[in-house]
């Protein structure tokens, strides 16, 4: 599975429902199943960015799909990165000419 690192700003419904992120968290695991990906850790955080998800996918579609269910809710805007390991750089190193 590939990993994925989104970030995420509380919408101004995010920050008037803020009681709730930790159970909107436990949310978004369970939604993550259901497209066969895993929130394999969430982190808050202080600055530009209010919340990080670090999440495994089989693909970029599903992660993407999962990141749009995570806006249409309406809490959260997010940015999706694609991470590589350390591992997956060494093979991606050996094609570089």
């Amino acid at each position: 599975m590939a990993t994925y690192i989104v970030l995420g700003q509380f919408t101004d419904q995010g920050v008037r429902n803020i009681q709730d992120t930790s159970q909107r968290a436990d949310a978004a695991k369970e939604m993550a199943t259901t497209f066969g990906a895993e929130v394999r850790d969430v982190f808050w955080t202080i600055g530009q960015y209010d919340v990080v998800l670090i999440v495994e996918a089989p693909d970029d579609k599903t992660v993407m799909a999962l990141g749009m269910s995570f806006g249409k809710l309406g809490n959260v805007r997010t940015e999706t990165l694609r991470a590589f390991s350390q591992a997956e750089i060494r093979e991606i190193m050996k094609k570089v000419v």
